[in-house]
Formats: C-alpha cells, sequence, structure tokens
C-alpha cells in the first residue's frame, strides 16, 4: 500500500513541477512587459527588473517560477503579498516571462567607448 502511496504522491509532484513549467512556458513577455509596469512593480524593481533602493533584482534570470509565485503570493516582508485575486495566476506568468526575456547585460569590456 505504501509503494501505491509513494508513487501517487510522486505522480502529484511531477505534475504540479510540469504544470508550473507549462504555465510560464504559455506566457507572454510582452503582455508582461505591460503588466510588470501595470502592477507597479517596476517602482520598486526598476524598469527591467534591475533591482533598486526597495526591491531586488529580479532579471535577467529570474528564480524559477514557482518559487517567485510563492513568494509574490506569501510574502510577510517589505513588499505586500499579491494574492490570485489581485494578481491573476495568468498575468503572474506573463510577467514572469517578461522577466526571463530580459537580455543579460553586455560585458563591460565590450562596451567601445569604455575602452579608451
Amino acid at each position: 500500500m505504501g509503494t501505491v502511496h509513494s508513487r501517487l504522491r510522486l505522480a502529484a509532484i511531477a505534475g504540479c513541477i510540469l504544470l508550473g513549467n507549462s504555465i510560464a512556458l504559455a506566457a507572454s513577455p510582452e503582455k508582461g512587459k505591460t503588466l510588470f509596469v501595470t502592477y507597479g512593480c517596476f517602482q520598486c524593481h526598476g524598469t527591467v527588473g534591475q533591482g533598486g533602493n526597495a526591491g531586488p533584482k529580479l532579471a535577467p534570470n529570474p528564480m524559477p517560477y514557482e518559487a517567485l509565485a510563492n513568494f509574490v503570493r506569501t510574502t510577510d516582508r517589505q513588499m505586500p503579498p499579491y494574492r490570485e485575486a489581485v494578481l491573476p495566476n495568468d498575468d503572474l506568468a506573463d510577467i514572469y516571462a517578461y522577466l526571463q526575456s530580459v537580455p543579460a547585460a553586455p560585458d563591460y569590456k565590450t562596451i567601445t567607448i569604455l575602452k579608451d
């Protein structure tokens, strides 16, 4: 009986992981960029998620979607929690897709004006 329960539990965990990844994969970076501004994320995290005085860096290379979503929903720190009624899951997935799309800054050694 324990083996069946363990297999069902593993299947449920795998399903959650796949669902989380498919949410992020189906999202729109273009819509997410607009929502990042609409929900006011830029005010603390900068216009491209680079971080600021009030909020940490979110992009490029954001934390995994599940970790970000969990923090956004349950935080008890400076940032207020954004429950699903305020920030729907689809919008959060779009914002995450935008953060994933932010390119890394170029290496300063490749910037001509900085070489002189």
